[in-house]
């Protein structure tokens, strides 16, 4: 397999990567043909799988101008991926120029390719760590030189959380941010579920299948799970939803069918 000019050094291009085949699902270039095998494996179950990503890009440009309106415009976005159009710092510092940014990834492909985009940009970084150990986000050089954490802090979790397994404590792991970020703060988070797959629960097994096999399991949350990653937050309306529900800009009459797949929620800290 030959081996791209800007694949980082250290990486093993034959194991796929769930932030390169979210990257495939939207139409990105900075993937891997292992990556695309996997998505196109997913696809067969799930052939709405990029339908559900559009889902969640168009949910957090909404999420963030909502929070820049609400007069926060600190984020910090885990598990941001690879960037593509519309990232958190361009509509953020399109509706308030002072809007700070920083990404959090433990894929080097993605951080690399962040750092090259956001290379000039002295507002936005982004930082190589893991939603399982808030620690070393919190206490990265990124988020040191770039968030106040003295003042009200946008936590966004978009596509992120199914891929942390029960036994690793998502929910301590929210907790432990949710706790070092002050009153007032905001949590965006999107979420895959069963609920809203316009399939049968056992054709969509075929994906969570597919990403058991690449060792990045697809954890499948109730809508009740899900909410409770907003305990200490008061959700904002209108609520935990379907992502096209959530503040929609659009006709809802127009959206797909896939679309409406998983959650979404903002909520506000106490």
């Amino acid at each position: 397999m030959e081996r791209p000019d800007w694949a980082p050094p250290g990486i093993d291009i034959t194991m796929p990567s769930v932030a390169r085949m979210y990257d495939h699902y939207l139409g990105g270039s900075h993937n891997f043909e292992a990556d695309r095998e996997a998505a196109r494996k997913a696809m067969e179950f799930m052939p709405g799988l990029p339908k559900i990503m559009q889902a969640n890009r168009a949910f957090m440009r909404r999420a963030v101008r909502f929070c820049v309106d609400e007069g926060v415009t600190q984020f910090l976005d885990i598990g941001s991926g690879i960037p593509t159009f519309g990232n958190v710092h361009e509509v953020a510092q399109r509706a308030d120029s002072t809007a700070r940014v920083v990404y959090v990834d433990h894929d080097p492909v993605a951080v690399a390719h962040s750092r090259a985009v956001l290379e000039g940009n002295d507002q936005a970084a982004a930082a190589y760590a893991d939603l399982r150990k808030p620690r070393d986000i919190l206490g990265s050089s990124e988020v040191g030189s770039l968030l106040d954490l003295d003042r009200p802090v946008a936590l966004l979790l978009v596509a992120i959380l199914h891929f942390v397994e029960d036994a690793y404590d998502p929910y301590a792991a929210v907790a432990e941010l949710r706790d070092a970020l002050p009153s007032g703060s905001l949590i965006a988070v999107t979420h895959a579920s069963y609920e809203g797959i316009p399939v049968p629960q056992e054709q969509a097994d075929g994906t969570v299948g597919v990403y058991k096999d690449i060792r990045n399991p697809l954890i499948m949350r109730s809508r009740a799970e899900i909410a409770r990653f907003f305990e200490g937050y008061d959700m904002v309306e209108p609520g935990l939803v379907p992502m096209p529900h959530w503040r929609a800009d659009t006709e809802l009459a127009e959206e797909d069918p896939w679309s409406f797949s998983g959650f979404a929620g903002v909520g506000r800290g106490r």
